[in-house]
């Protein structure tokens, strides 16, 4: 058989879009020999760094042109038994569709969104739903939100948890603290938050909060460092950055491979996220699995994932979240035993496990048998299964 893959995503610096498909990628390679796979790329330069024997093909990186005409002139040559797309599908589409959708925070919060894109992903994920043959998301919070906002059949919608890529392992403090301040500039103790710089994952909100972590507990002496690529609306940050108390001890980083980042999670002393709204959060894994406290949201399907390994709190309440971080930074106990805590629970997830899943879901499509699909004789030091 020969399956397909929307795989435009890597070398996009598209974060969890792209850690997503890579990491299935890779783990195909491993658990499925017998049949062929074939990976559509809009950036060339990125073909050595998927597994050798699948096939890559190039689509454009303009989107209208590659959902529009690419796609669709691809599958008609290669005439695979499914395509996998996250989010949306080609135009017209003449094989079995599966679609990954992660979240739908385009409906529920339109307003983190430019209105072009939350319209435009509002009438090309709908379509793509409705027509796919298997949706995969990765909590039962998503799958709750995919089946309240879609009419579909609740049995085509499946729960496949993500997982924190390997790279993210413990590292010795000191060396990562090395690495960090000899490579950022960053020699100080530090609080960490990583994430896209976007209205969605409330950098203001940690802003504030730290501000008033500062006034509060003066003895304090963390820095605060955002890492994430820039967007649409990150201006208005910086710009309250610049005005704010504490704006010496705040840094930027932009975007950072995940060779580098192991290094920040393993160098801060907190790891915090007060997204507002996540399908799933992959970075509270992250920090977790590199051996790092965890303080986050506690909406959406962050609770979920952390599940007791992470102290959280109202993304609204500055009062809270200064708090949590006060704990945390101030009771070693405390801390000690969140790390604990964190690298058990990352080690429930594994992209192992997630795409062994998602095969499971690739046969069921294709009507074959998943008997086929063996397991890896042997699995690399640091990874899970």
């Amino acid at each position: 058989m020969r399956f397909s893959v929307d795989a435009h995503a890597i070398g996009c610096h598209l974060t969890g879009n792209e850690v997503y498909i890579r990491n299935l990628l890779n783990y195909f390679a491993r658990l499925d020999s017998a049949n062929d796979f074939i990976a559509y790329l809009s950036r060339p330069h990125v073909a050595n760094e998927i597994p050798e024997r699948f096939r890559t093909l190039p689509v454009s990186e303009n989107p209208f042109r590659r959902l529009g005409l690419d796609l669709a002139v691809r599958l008609r040559k290669d005439r695979p038994a499914l395509l996998h797309v996250q989010y949306t599908g080609p135009v017209f589409c003449n094989v079995p569709l599966v679609a990954s959708v992660h979240d739908v925070s385009y409906l529920e919060h339109p307003q983190y969104f430019t209105r072009f894109r939350a319209t435009q992903l509002r009438i090309t994920v709908k379509r793509t739903v409705e027509a796919a043959a298997r949706v995969l998301t990765p909590s039962e919070f998503s799958r709750n939100a995919i089946l309240r906002h879609y009419s579909i059949d609740e049995r085509k919608v499946v729960v496949i948890p993500n997982a924190a890529s390997p790279v993210f392992r413990p590292v010795e403090r000191q060396v990562a603290s090395a690495m960090v301040e000899r490579k950022f500039g960053i020699g100080w103790p530090f609080v960490l938050m990583v994430g896209d710089l976007q209205p969605r994952k409330n950098h203001l909100g940690l802003l504030r909060a730290f501000e008033a972590l500062l006034e509060a507990r003066p003895q304090i002496r963390q820095h605060l460092v955002f890492v994430g690529k820039e967007t649409w609306s990150s201006k208005e940050l910086h710009r309250m950055v610049k005005k704010s108390r504490a704006a010496d001890r705040v840094h930027f980083t932009g975007f950072v491979d995940d060779e580098d980042l192991v290094h920040l999670y393993g160098a801060c002393d907190l790891f915090v996220f007060p997204s507002f709204y996540e399908g799933f959060g992959l970075p509270i894994l992250e920090a977790m699995a590199c051996g790092r406290a965890v303080s986050c949201s506690n909406v959406s399907a962050m609770p979920e994932v952390a599940d007791g390994a992470a102290i959280l709190f109202d993304p609204h309440s500055v009062k809270e979240m200064m708090r949590a971080m006060a704990d945390v930074l101030l009771d070693p106990e405390l801390r000690a035993r969140m790390e604990r805590l964190g690298i058990q629970r990352a080690a429930q997830f594994s992209w192992e496990q997630a795409a062994r899943r998602t095969l499971e879901v690739y046969y069921e499509v294709a009507g074959a048998e998943y008997t086929k699909v063996k397991k890896p004789a042997v699995m690399k030091a640091g990874m899970t299964s």
